[in-house]
């Protein structure tokens, strides 16, 4: 819905003082623009001169009236030069007349659908090459009236007409034509002050000026009498239908997309207000109908003209509609002045307007975003077969790569270092990866240990059956495979239900990425946090959003201070889960010394009711390595350790889990490190608080064990060790 609610116009004297104020100067500068614009559209079109400044009249009142952007200013526009030529040069003036009223017929209709949100749909780099093939024919046919000829009917009639041309150039026309362009062009490096008189209207006042004064003979506008003598009533066309429904549905798509995109392009520009899209397409079409009903051209939102409009300080639709006046009285008071201006100089107006659709930025963006084919096929169909093939077969193209992006699939075999195959499947496994993934599975050779790494966001049943057909063959000649889920589609979950594409998600290496830091900065705290603000924040801040006002852990969470181990990552949780104590070695001493570790047990417990209680240790401990070397330091880390040396004399008297760590192939300090964790567990047991809330609320209290070479988590309990599969099963642990 349209947040437009300023009124047209303003009954209150500081409103109307308003008005007075910027309305009223903004709507003079658009006039000036779009003067000789509109003009020369026409002459470029082939149509009579009036059509254009009768479709800059409706433009700017009627549509300025119907519309819902108070803001943007409508017209004739160059983006509808071709097809309205083509319309011409087939079926006639009259005949393009009606034409106009059935496209502004269907921009109703397509306002009334409620689509004009769709429309944007339209690939921008089809839409930038639309409006850069347009320019193209503009120029090439406006390049043969510069120099003193006419406008031909096709492009590749301008191109090989073009040596004969410059051979029989007229030197009235050719020096006017040039010296408006060399004056539009740098225009922008006048004088400041300058620079606000529009440059379109300084050349070609300059242009009429120089023709009257100087010996040179040039082809002028033909306007036969005032604007009101020179209106025209549709006339039914005759011939193919099909043709004529054709065009109409050309201009009424074109005319909707260029008035959509300045909308959108208008309301970034004034964030306050926000246009009704379908409403504005209902009153572009009723402009229309009346422009076809008069003898106007067709008629559409153009950006030029609003933004210029914008800049100049309009603050309501007053200025859109002045302007429009404004045009209506130079044409019939003043018609005597078109009839002074130079064809040539409209010609070379038109060739800047032309080649200044064509912007560097987007080839340079089309380039970058591997859309260049799309770009130059819309181009070449625009310029050498018509308007509506070009955005057609621009189209088929955008979607077509679009296609091969959206199911593109990478999948790649090879052995590691350790000679464990891997195997990543990456992107969207469909069907259509079959042949590629089959090849690359078939590189396995058999009987070796495989992980299939999948990374896929989308995963059909036909991928699945021939991953899962190739794994049970895999296991049946003696190898393993692993499967690892990094992707939002998990392979488990393929044949639960219709396959669907995975939700978003924080992509692993920005999970990881502060591991793998390797620049070195002034404070890295400082740039881990701005990084966090940039990339992570707005996703937790929906997570942390019902965390506000308390938590409710399932976990205490004991591990140690190595910064190797990080709890949320193993344990695949996130914040409000855990309840995390950190100490070197992850002990809980048993004399209850400890404050801080009693005071966590009680708060844990008692007032927040964790579920369970977790003790984690991990591999290359050095607080174990210290306790089994028996190093003394002669510091605290002395005293704290001393908590250990139970732990010490369980293990070296055979305590089974330790016994167990070995027939793993762990060594001597991951020995150490998971029979430390299991005395920890016994020691936890016999604590009067975890010893109640075991009784009464069920509290589980386990162990765990981070292997770091591997990543892989192994459980330990009192007696013994077992490794946790993908799925939560316990199996034995495997030798290391």
């Amino acid at each position: 819905m349209s947040t437009d609610t300023e009124p047209a116009v303003r009954t209150s004297l500081p409103g109307f003082a308003a008005v007075l104020r910027h309305d009223v100067p903004a709507s003079l500068v658009v006039f000036l623009v779009s003067l000789p614009l509109s003009i020369g559209i026409a002459v470029a079109a082939g149509a009579p001169v009036a059509a254009g400044l009768i479709a800059a009249v409706v433009g700017g009142v009627v549509a300025g009236m119907l519309g819902r952007s108070a803001l943007q200013v409508s017209g004739p526009t160059a983006a509808l030069t071709v097809v309205v030529a083509e319309s011409i040069n087939q079926f006639g003036w009259a005949a393009t007349c009606f034409i106009t009223m059935l496209a502004g017929l269907l921009q109703i209709g397509f306002g009334l659908s409620r689509i004009a949100r769709a429309a944007l749909a339209i690939a921008p780099v089809v839409v930038h090459a639309m409006l850069a093939g347009i320019g193209v024919v503009i120029a090439l046919q406006q390049v043969h009236v510069l120099l003193g000829g006419g406008s031909l009917s096709s492009s590749w009639d301008s191109i090989t007409g073009l040596p004969h041309q410059l051979r029989t150039a007229d030197g009235g026309d050719l020096f006017i034509g040039v010296l408006v362009i060399a004056i539009l062009i740098g225009w922008k490096y006048m004088p400041r002050p300058l620079r606000p008189v529009p440059g379109p209207l300084v050349a070609v006042l300059v242009a009429v000026l120089l023709a009257a004064v100087l010996p040179i003979d040039v082809e002028r506008i033909v306007l036969n009498g005032s604007l009101l003598d020179e209106m025209r009533i549709p006339e039914l066309p005759q011939g193919n239908w099909t043709a004529i429904a054709f065009t109409a549905v050309s201009v009424a798509l074109i005319a909707s997309v260029e008035t959509l995109l300045s909308a959108v392009a208008v309301d970034r520009m004034r964030p306050n207000r926000r246009t009704d899209l379908d409403r504005e397409l209902i009153g572009q079409g009723g402009a229309n109908m009346v422009s076809g009903l008069i003898g106007g051209l067709p008629i559409a939102a153009v950006i030029v003209r609003s933004i210029t409009n914008v800049k100049a300080g309009a603050r309501t639709k007053v200025s859109t509609m002045l302007h429009g006046l404004w045009i209506l009285i130079f044409s019939v008071v003043l018609v005597g002045v078109v009839q002074q201006i130079p064809k040539a100089a409209l010609a070379g107006l038109l060739i800047v307007v032309g080649v200044q659709l064509i912007k560097l930025a987007h080839i340079r963006r089309a380039q970058r975003t591997g859309d260049l084919v799309v770009y130059a096929a819309t181009v070449v169909g625009v310029v050498f077969w018509n308007l509506l093939l070009g955005m057609v077969v621009g189209l088929v193209l955008a979607f077509a790569l679009l296609l091969v992006r959206v199911v593109r699939v990478t999948v790649t075999a090879a052995p590691d270092d350790g000679g464990r195959w891997r195997v990543v499947v990456d992107g969207t496994c469909t069907f259509l990866a079959l042949p590629k993934l089959t090849s690359e599975l078939a590189k396995v050779p058999a009987g070796v240990d495989v992980t299939v790494e999948s990374t896929v966001d989308f995963l059909d049943h036909a991928a699945y059956d021939a991953i899962e057909e190739w794994a049970k063959q895999h296991r049946s000649g003696g190898g393993t495979v692993e499967f690892v889920d990094i992707g939002t589609v998990r392979m488990a979950a393929a044949v639960d239900g219709p396959p669907a594409r995975g939700q978003s998600r924080l992509l692993l290496d920005e999970v990881l990425g502060p591991w793998r830091r390797t620049a070195v900065t002034a404070d890295p705290i400082v740039a881990g946090v701005a990084a966090y603000h940039r990339r992570n924040a707005h996703v937790m801040r929906t997570h942390l959003d019902v965390l506000r006002n308390g938590q409710e852990p399932d976990s205490l969470f004991l591990a140690c201070a190595d910064s190797r181990i990080v709890p949320n990552v193993i344990t695949n949780s996130g914040p409000g889960d855990l309840f995390t104590v950190r100490n070197v070695g992850n002990l809980v001493p048993a004399d209850g010394c400890d404050a801080s570790m009693e005071a966590a047990l009680i708060y844990a417990l008692d007032k927040l009711d964790v579920r369970s209680v977790v003790v984690c240790g991990h591999s290359g401990c050095g607080a174990m390595e210290a306790l089994c070397a028996e190093s003394v330091t002669g510091s605290g880390l002395d005293d704290w350790l001393a908590h250990a040396r139970p732990s010490l004399l369980r293990y070296r008297l055979g305590h089974p889990v330790g016994a167990a760590a070995a027939a793993a192939g762990f060594g001597a300090v991951d020995q150490l490190g998971m029979v430390n964790v299991a005395v920890q567990l016994e020691t936890l047991h016999a604590h009067p608080v975890v010893r109640r809330g075991v009784e009464e609320r069920g509290v589980v209290v386990s162990g765990l064990f981070f292997d770091i070479a591997t990543a892989r988590v192994v459980e330990i309990t009192v007696d013994g060790i077992a490794e946790i599969d993908d799925v939560g099963r316990r199996v034995s642990a495997q030798p290391v």
